[in-house]
């Protein structure tokens, strides 16, 4: 596997190797045997769990700092559901409740919620505040990505 990715499981953390032809296949943890992408944001609520995924995934990860009481955030939730959709593989997508995590808000110096932010090897990327409409969300997340594939 000369080719291969690391890639953190988003149910255990444990770093998995994938070939890289293979991984649109998705393929199962080979710790707790679930699958590694469901298409679906995985939720990340200890900066611990955050800082694992973020430094040692080779895939970059989309980070949607939010929280349950912010309307905005309520409504960029289905939005990015639906970004999991047709981003993963490629890029795995986070959520971070502000409110279980306010460390890493700190951390990344996150003014305003929902703040998506683009990651990858631990290094920010991108970042935009605010709510964006699906088409405008996939376009940015592409453009940022393009850039830095593993």
């Amino acid at each position: 596997m000369a080719d291969a990715l690391h890639i953190v499981c988003p149910h255990c953390d444990a770093i998995n190797r994938v070939p890289r032809e293979r991984l649109r296949e998705g393929g199962k943890c080979g710790s707790c045997h679930r699958p590694l992408f469901e298409r679906h944001p995985a939720a990340l609520n200890s900066a611990a769990r955050f800082d694992k995924h973020a430094q040692r995934s080779d895939i970059p990860l989309l980070v949607d700092f939010w929280a349950s009481w912010c309307g905005p955030c309520r409504t960029m939730t289905p939005i990015f559901e639906q970004a999991a959709t047709q981003l993963e593989p490629d890029v795995r997508l986070i959520k971070v409740d502000s409110d279980a995590v306010p460390e890493l808000l700190q951390r990344h110096s996150i003014q305003s919620i929902p703040t998506l932010m683009l990651v990858h090897h631990g290094r920010e990327i991108a970042r935009q505040s605010g709510v964006m409409p699906l088409a405008q969300l996939l376009a940015w997340t592409r453009e940022h990505v393009d850039g830095v594939r593993a």
